[in-house]
């Protein structure tokens, strides 16, 4: 199978392999592994933080984009390393940028198009996610975390704030008052408070980490296609509309999947006591 890479310049390669791609990047070298329906995106090796700068924040939109039209892949992981998922912005590029610097921009538009994956995103986060790390995170739609993870927004101590979703996903999340202490103090919370917090969905050790997320990912790869995208189109709406508008969504997504050969198989399945087998129609 002949895969596609980039070294984040906008030079393409080409990689002979089954299993795994490598993007180059200035700042980083990200890795894809595949099983089956399943992607895991690893930011590298854990031997230097991954700094989302320009260059790593452009590869790893174009790899989520990817890998969201690819029909072979169902379910995305994304990982970092073992001490640092991911380190915030890249201070030093930021600053010598002003308000209307169109690299610097550009940046959150990438980060915006990650948002609009979608396929369901697994973070599967060890050690610091801080600053933009702790916001990659917050925009995947499952969070689980190893028990030495870190989470946090410390934006105010280098006089700025979050800007890709820090205060709007955090004080979604926890709640005002939380929010407040997170964002002002600068001061991270542990993996077991972030999940009391509701920011991660688990905590589990480090080293099983990874295994947790494949085993998830391989859970919700084997449910219908069609509900699942559905199913993520109409939770997120319950944070981007007003209840009415959700409550459309929810209804419209419902009915279409009345008309899916899905849902006629999922159904009959469970009148007849076997096991369904999805197709994704």
């Amino acid at each position: 199978m002949v895969l596609l890479a980039t070294d984040g310049q906008g030079t393409n390669r080409q990689c002979q392999n089954n299993k795994q791609e490598r993007m180059m990047t200035t700042e980083r070298e990200i890795f894809i592994e595949r099983r089956g329906p399943v992607a895991l995106i690893a930011l590298g090796p854990d031997r230097q933080p991954a700094i989302l700068g320009y260059a790593l924040v452009k590869a790893l939109s174009e790899a989520m984009e990817a890998l969201d039209q690819d029909p072979e892949i169902r379910v995305i992981i994304l990982t970092g390393g073992e001490r640092v998922f991911a380190a915030g912005a890249n201070l030093a590029e930021m600053a010598s940028k002003g308000p209307f610097d169109g690299r610097l921009r550009e940046r959150f538009v990438l980060r915006d198009r990650i948002n609009r994956v979608a396929k369901p995103i697994i973070a599967a986060v060890a050690g610091a996610a801080l600053g933009g790390g702790s916001e990659l995170a917050m925009c995947c739609d499952i969070i689980l975390a190893a028990d030495n993870a870190r989470f946090g927004q410390p934006e105010i101590l280098f006089g700025i704030i979050p800007g890709s979703g820090g205060t709007q996903r955090l004080a979604r999340l926890v709640g005002k008052h939380k929010a407040m202490e997170m964002v002002l103090t600068g001061e991270p919370v542990n993996a077991e408070e972030a999940r009391q917090l509701g920011i991660v969905n688990r905590v589990v050790p480090q080293a099983e980490l990874l295994d947790a997320a494949w085993a998830m990912a391989a859970s919700i790869a084997a449910k219908p296609a069609l509900a699942v995208k559905a199913a993520k189109e109409s939770i997120l709406a319950a944070f981007n509309t007003g209840l009415n508008e959700g409550l459309a969504i929810e209804r419209g997504h419902f009915w279409m999947l009345l008309a899916s050969e899905d849902a006629n198989e999922g159904m009959n399945a469970f009148v007849e006591k076997r096991k369904p087998v999805f197709k994704g129609k």
